[in-house]
């Protein structure tokens, strides 16, 4: 397993000091692992068939506030 560093704010710090239940560096390897699956998953769909790429992002209001410039 490759380790990495991460720098967090002091003031983070002190709090995650009050939960010192919870296992730090498990959470963290978790919240990236979710987060490469869900990118993935993106890139999968956009070059696969394109419809990511082709889907329209855009709100009702925002098509309204482009449609007059």
């Amino acid at each position: 397993m490759t380790n990495i560093t991460l720098s967090i704010d002091d003031e983070v710090y002190k709090k995650m000091r009050k939960f010192s239940e919870i296992k730090w560096s498990e959470y963290v390897r978790k919240c990236i692992h979710n987060r490469v699956q869900e990118l993935e998953k993106i890139k999968q769909n956009t070059f696969a068939d394109g419809k990511l790429l082709a889907e329209n992002w855009l709100s009702k209001e925002d098509k309204e506030a482009w449609k007059n410039l």
